[in-house]
């Protein structure tokens, strides 16, 4: 009975991982395209956006990304020593989804010491990866 806590557990904190992750690539989104803004929209606009990224970060998708860490690792020794091949695969996925996370990490920081790096096409597009990572991992785990 157990396993059954556990496991919608780690649901739960994928979910909320996930949700962090859509958003906080929108507010870099947000925050890029107010610096082409004029001053006086930029001064409100960045700093905003910046107290909204540190909150998200810090108070939801690290602490969800920690939570599925330790939650995916309490069920998978329910599959140990023979881990099914899908099960694999997608740990795969789930080492470049976290990949994806220290990345957006280091875009957050460097969005923080307002260094823009990429452009808001480029970051819409990045933020179309963690999708990507989302419907393979389901597909894995369901069918």
């Amino acid at each position: 009975m157990s396993f059954l806590y556990l496991k919608a557990l780690h649901i739960i904190f994928v979910v909320t991982w996930f949700a962090g992750l859509f958003y906080i690539v929108r507010l870099f989104i947000y925050q890029t395209e107010a610096y082409q803004k004029d001053e006086a929209t930029q001064k409100v606009l960045i700093p905003q956006f910046k107290l909204m990224s540190r909150r998200l970060w810090f108070g939801i998708t690290w602490p969800s990304a920690i939570l599925t860490l330790i939650f995916g690792l309490s069920v998978l020794h329910i599959y140990l020593p023979n881990l099914p091949t899908w099960l694999w695969i997608k740990l795969g996925f789930v080492a470049v989804l976290y990949f994806y996370h220290l990345y957006c990490h280091k875009i957050f920081k460097q969005l923080q010491r307002d260094k823009i790096k990429f452009t808001s096409q480029q970051l819409r597009i990045w933020n179309e990866v963690s999708s990507l990572l989302l419907v393979s991992i389901v597909f894995l785990v369901v069918v």
